[in-house]
C-alpha cells in the first residue's frame, strides 16, 4: 500500500519559516519525482516546487529564493523549506509522487501565517 504522510504544518508569523516533511511508503522512493502543492481557501491547487529522481528542482515563481524543495532517499522522505513566510502562503500543502503512470498524493497538511 502506498502510502505518503505530510508532517510539519502549523500556525507561524510572518517572516517566520517551517519545514514541511512528507514520508512515503510502499514506491521506489529513489525512482519518483516528488513535488509539493498548496491549495488556498477557495482556489484551485497549485504546483509549489518538484525535484526529479536526479536532484533537479523546479519552483513556480511566488516561492522563489523563500522555500526550498529536497530529498532524502536513504528515509523516503521529501522536505519543503519554507522560510521568510507570508500570509499569502496559508493554504494546505501537499506531496505528490510521480513515476509514468503512476501517481500518488498525500492527504496535506495546513500551513496558516498569520500574525
Amino acid at each position: 500500500q502506498v502510502q505518503l504522510v505530510e508532517s510539519g504544518g502549523g500556525l507561524v508569523q510572518p517572516g517566520e519559516s517551517l519545514r514541511l516533511s512528507c514520508l512515503v511508503s510502499g514506491i521506489t522512493f529513489r525512482i519518483y519525482k516528488l513535488g509539493w502543492y498548496r491549495q488556498a481557501p477557495g482556489k484551485q491547487r497549485d504546483l509549489v516546487a518538484t525535484i526529479t529522481s536526479g536532484g533537479s528542482t523546479t519552483y513556480q515563481d511566488p516561492v522563489k529564493d523563500r522555500f526550498t524543495i529536497f530529498r532524502d532517499n536513504a528515509k523516503n522522505t521529501v522536505y519543503l523549506q519554507m522560510n521568510s513566510l507570508k500570509p499569502d502562503d496559508t493554504a494546505v500543502y501537499s506531496c505528490n509522487a510521480n513515476f509514468e503512470n503512476f501517481n500518488y498524493w498525500g492527504q496535506g497538511t495546513q500551513v496558516t501565517v498569520s500574525s
